[in-house]
């Protein structure tokens, strides 16, 4: 990813953060010589340094995925800047956004208590605490059948790149116009843009 200095992040906690909350991911290696990309949720194991997941079994990607280096993209809050916010009419439209890439060798896991408690763990991540689901009620036999369609894995982490565009390249003054702007927005990824926005310019006082 190409990554002007202004806009890295080093900030090992917003990284967790980015990838904890935006965990749907993209996932790509390569697959039958091609590139092949999968849209699914991923747990971050800080303590591991890793991440964990499964594919659908009928999903051909993870045959030959074993061992593989793969890139995964947890693809932030994003949206379009326009340059008639701006003090200036010398200027162009843009896009601000949070990108988080991971590298790393993904391993097929085949214990079955792993693969179980890694579906637990998912469940109770993105389900409601108010929620009348409880994946432990859940017949046995039916997650056993589930279970057999899936195909499970880990990625260990071995390099995170991280980008946060968010207007750094411009004066103060033309930043705090942009942030005026996005927060007369419904929208919630400008929202979350003009809140980063704020911390970074709170952060770099």
């Amino acid at each position: 990813m190409y990554i002007p200095k202004h806009f890295q992040i080093n900030d090992d906690e917003f990284i967790y953060e980015m990838i904890e909350q935006y965990s749907f991911a993209t996932l790509f290696s390569v697959h039958n010589g091609e590139p092949h990309a999968t849209h699914l949720p991923l747990i971050l194991n800080k303590t591991e340094n890793a991440l964990s997941g499964h594919f659908a079994r009928q999903n051909e990607q993870w045959k030959d995925i074993n061992n593989q280096q793969v890139l995964v993209v947890f693809q932030g809050p994003h949206c379009y800047i326009s340059p008639s916010w701006y003090e200036t009419s010398k200027a162009v439209p843009t896009w601000n956004y949070v990108s988080v890439h991971v590298f790393g060798e993904l391993e097929i896991v085949e214990d079955q208590t792993v693969i179980l408690d890694s579906l637990s763990e998912m469940v109770n991540k993105y389900e409601s605490p108010v929620s009348s689901y409880n994946y432990k009620d859940v017949d046995s036999k039916y997650i056993e059948g589930m279970r057999k369609g899936i195909v499970a894995f880990k990625i260990n982490i071995t390099r995170i790149e991280a980008k946060a565009k968010l207007s750094q390249n411009h004066p103060v003054e033309r930043q705090e116009l942009v942030i005026q702007e996005l927060e007369k927005s419904t929208d919630q990824d400008s929202l979350q843009i003009a809140s980063l926005m704020k911390k970074n310019l709170v952060n770099n006082k």
